[in-house]
């Protein structure tokens, strides 16, 4: 596959972004190039194109499919998979916010509740830290409240909600007027 230098950039860039987030650098880069390809491609030609060892590409690729990112696409006639992502930005966004929710909040939660739950029962009792880790963990099932709310909006009333964006700050109580 032939990279232009926009598309080398992108990738670059969202490897970058992938090792802020948390993620394996190749791996973001293995899901940009998907990303920016108009066909799936074959675990060689990843590992051409991107210049990174195969062995590399196929523990990226098992990576990308556990969080649901990248499906195999078999091909009559070729034994090997080709690989594929979906191009459309919210299935992407929505499907890592699952996989976060999932693999850091809930089990964030489960914590908070057992911690809160211990933190009241200690002896000599420490009402400040009981405080802190129920105030965290109501934030944090807030969230996911809301989180779930959301989630089961259409798509289009997502976008919709998106495009609207700081307006509607205009309808919340307590927003300070800017001065005429």
């Amino acid at each position: 596959m032939a990279i232009t230098p926009s598309m080398n950039e992108f990738i670059l860039h969202w490897g970058e972004m992938g090792t802020r987030w948390g993620v394996n650098r190749t791996v973001a880069q293995v899901h940009a190039l998907l990303y920016l390809s108009s066909e799936p491609l074959t675990a060689e030609e990843i590992a051409d194109t991107l210049a990174v060892a195969r062995s590399n590409v196929s523990t990226s690729l098992r990576e990308l499919q556990n969080w649901g990112l990248v499906y195999a696409v078999p091909r009559l006639g070729d034994r090997r998979d080709r690989f594929h992502t979906t191009h459309d930005v919210w299935q992407l966004f929505l499907t890592v916010i699952d996989q976060r929710v999932e693999r850091e909040i809930l089990p964030t939660l489960t914590v908070l509740r057992r911690c809160a739950a211990n933190a009241r029962s200690e002896k000599p009792a420490q009402e400040s830290v009981t405080q802190r880790i129920v105030a965290m963990r109501a934030f944090l099932e807030e969230g996911h409240s809301w989180y779930q709310t959301m989630k089961a909006l259409p798509a289009g009333t997502l976008r919709a909600l998106m495009r609207i964006g700081p307006g509607i700050t205009r309808l919340l109580p307590g927003r300070k007027r800017k001065a005429a």
